[in-house]
């Protein structure tokens, strides 16, 4: 039975990591054209995930997740020729944020999926120990 409870866990862990990409995905959509304090353009956020192994849950299959860092993604800003911009330089290019709305709409739905499928996990997960409580009895 501590075995399915290490199990929700892991669920856990996976849910809480997709929680927190779909949370920078939702920060880099909200920023898409913002800019800093100091006027550089905002810099897309990355979390990076790690699988947490340990020798004892390796061997029984389990290996739940953190996010590592979240780290400010270090692509080349979009350029593009505005010269009534007032942020535009002398030549009349305007630098924006490099986030890319395509790519963060991917990213948010795959962030759910995996949530989704996490969720799932720990349904199916509770409904085993429910059945094994009923049979104990």
């Amino acid at each position: 039975m501590m075995d399915l409870f290490r199990t929700f866990d892991v669920s856990a862990s996976g849910m809480q990591a997709q929680r927190i990409r779909f949370n920078t995905v939702a920060s880099n959509l909200a920023n898409f054209e913002s800019y800093r304090i100091t006027g550089e353009p905002f810099r897309k956020l990355e979390p990076v995930f790690e699988a947490v192994e340990r020798e004892e849950d390796i061997q029984k299959g389990r290996v739940p997740v953190r996010i590592r860092e979240i780290r400010e993604s270090d692509e080349p800003f979009r350029v593009v020729f505005d010269p009534t911009n007032p942020r535009a330089d002398a030549e009349g290019f305007v630098r924006l944020p490099n986030v890319e709305l395509v790519k963060e709409m991917a990213d948010m739905i795959s962030a759910m999926r995996s949530y989704e499928a996490n969720l799932n996990a720990f349904r199916t997960t509770r409904e085993i120990a429910q059945r094994t409580l009923e049979l104990w009895r």
